[in-house]
């Protein structure tokens, strides 16, 4: 039984999202003046929210991308709110988004410390290079994530697709770490 809870933090939340339709945003500049748009940098305009705190990317295909939400529920408000927003404004949006969470990365801190050392050596998937970066590198299958494991016990998750993904995935890494007294804990 681990001695510590680990303590998660939802950071990042990326959604992508479709309306099925064409969009002019040019006319969506002229209409939304705080909006970024540069087409010859890039060709997406950039729709910010207050609330929830999002940048939500709106490309002429009628496809989006929502950044900065802190859980699922989050950017899938986002990304509604921003089309609600443009129906007000007169941009005809026919359909309601289609929205898939693409990546959540979470900020973990398991309240010990990590044996990198041994934890490289004796964790599959693993890749350690202190030289080059200070943090160990933790490929999981089940689910599919990329953790990062730092001296300080704390944790860097990304690739999941859901929250309860990111959940698994530090319980079972924190399991293992136990199981093989990688985690020193000061008494």
């Amino acid at each position: 039984m681990p001695q510590t809870k680990p303590i998660v933090s939802v950071e990042n939340v990326v959604a992508s999202a479709s309306v099925d339709q064409k969009i002019d945003l040019n006319d969506i500049t002229k209409k939304f003046p705080d909006t970024e748009y540069h087409p010859e940098q890039f060709p997406g305009l950039v729709f910010r929210l207050k609330s929830p705190r999002t940048a939500t990317l709106i490309f002429r295909t009628g496809k989006m991308v929502c950044t900065g939400a802190k859980s699922e529920e989050m950017a899938i408000k986002a990304v509604n709110t921003v089309v609600q927003k443009l129906r007000k404004g007169k941009i005809k949006i026919k359909k309601d988004a289609v929205i898939t969470v693409q990546n959540i990365v979470a900020a973990i801190n398991l309240g010990g410390k990590i044996h990198l050392e041994k934890a490289a050596r004796t964790l599959p998937r693993s890749m350690y290079e202190p030289e080059q970066f200070p943090g160990l590198i933790h490929r999981m299958l089940d689910p599919k994530t990329v953790i990062l494991l730092f001296a300080s016990g704390k944790l860097v998750c990304t690739g999941a697709k859901k929250e309860s993904d990111v959940y698994r995935s530090v319980h079972n890494l924190h399991a293992l770490l136990e199981e093989k007294n990688l985690m020193i804990y000061d008494q």
